[in-house]
């Protein structure tokens, strides 16, 4: 039996903080070892329980859910971070993403886009929100206009350019070793050669990239 994902969830406001947890605990393959009110206590309590995954809400107190997230990919580099966030708040996403976090959520999202979007986390995919990605887009490609991401993808293989499109579409090495008839070694070869020779640091901003070059619906 395959063990549950096991979650961090950081939100200050009460009520969403339930809400969250009850669609979480409704899900037998997930287990929240951990809960924070702050910023601060997400990155004490993630030293401490060391998840999977670390659900942060962007507006906390004492420490804010950016600089939560970059604290805790510095200290736990193996803890993916998945934000919870707002149509209002495009203007943290780049930061979020230069912190190391590889998924968004909306808060008035489907509740299994919150499932799909840790499990996804958990397996080392970036995820991007159906609803949210646009507005990841519209704030990361202020710099990288869809003539300029073709350009860049263009410097790829055929076979790179496969696995960077499943990577835009959220999927894990093994989801992709699957997909394309490969072993997850060889993905993560390529996957490796694509952060390098697209110049991008992470999962999610090669995922920004193949939205931006139309390689992604």
């Amino acid at each position: 039996m395959t063990a549950p994902v096991r979650v961090l969830l950081a939100e200050d406001e009460p009520l969403i903080r339930a809400g969250v947890r009850a669609v979480l605990a409704a899900d037998p393959g997930i287990e929240i070892v951990a809960e924070a009110a702050d910023g601060a206590e997400a990155v004490e309590l993630a030293r401490r329980h060391r998840p999977d995954v670390a659900v942060l809400d962007i507006r906390m107190p004492r420490l804010d859910g950016l600089a939560a997230t970059a604290e805790i990919r510095r200290l736990l580099p193996e803890v993916a971070v998945v934000i919870l966030t707002t149509f209002g708040e495009d203007a943290y996403i780049s930061r979020a993403v230069d912190g190391g976090a590889t998924g968004f959520l909306l808060k008035s999202g489907d509740p299994r886009e919150l499932v799909a979007g840790i499990r996804a986390a958990a397996e080392g995919a970036a995820y991007l929100s159906p609803r949210v990605a646009k507005r990841v887009l519209d704030a990361m490609g202020r710099t990288v206009r869809a003539s300029k991401a073709a350009d860049r993808v263009a410097v790829l293989t055929a076979r790179e350019r496969d696995v960077l499109t499943l990577v835009g579409e959220g999927m894990s090495n093994a989801d992709i070793a699957n997909r394309l008839g490969l072993v997850e070694g060889t993905v993560k070869t390529h996957v490796s050669a694509i952060l390098t020779r697209l110049g991008v640091r992470n999962r999610v901003q090669a995922a920004i990239l193949a939205y931006e070059a139309g390689m992604v619906g």
